[in-house]
């Protein structure tokens, strides 16, 4: 039986490496399925917390942080800024510094 979306999101969340950040269309591209980054968001309420994954390696396509103050943004701030990652005080991450591209991966359409 083929692993589903949930076990291949978690897979890819598991190897974005320390000090880089992924959109969660990226994700959801990498797990098979495109037009998934709705389900990737779900994967991470459900997951995240239970499998210790790095959740807040997973932003928006804007490249900022989508949790609202008082509500995570300051622990992914936090999080993001301690494996070396700049976050502007509006939660603005530099893709094109960031942006994990590992290799065959699906390009990221921003």
């Amino acid at each position: 039986m083929a692993d589903s979306f949930s076990d291949r999101a978690r897979h890819v969340l598991k190897r974005i490496p320390r000090g880089k950040v992924v959109t969660y269309g990226l994700l959801a591209a990498m797990a098979g399925n495109p037009r998934g980054a709705r389900q990737v968001v779900w994967v991470l309420n459900a997951y995240a917390e239970k499998e210790n994954l790095p959740w807040y390696r997973v932003i928006n396509s804007q490249g900022r942080i989508s949790l609202p103050r008082g509500g995570g943004f300051e622990l992914q701030v936090a999080l993001l800024k301690r494996e070396g990652v700049k976050v502007s005080k509006a939660g603005e991450i530099d893709l094109d510094k960031y942006l994990w591209r590992p290799r065959g991966a699906v390009r990221s359409r921003r």
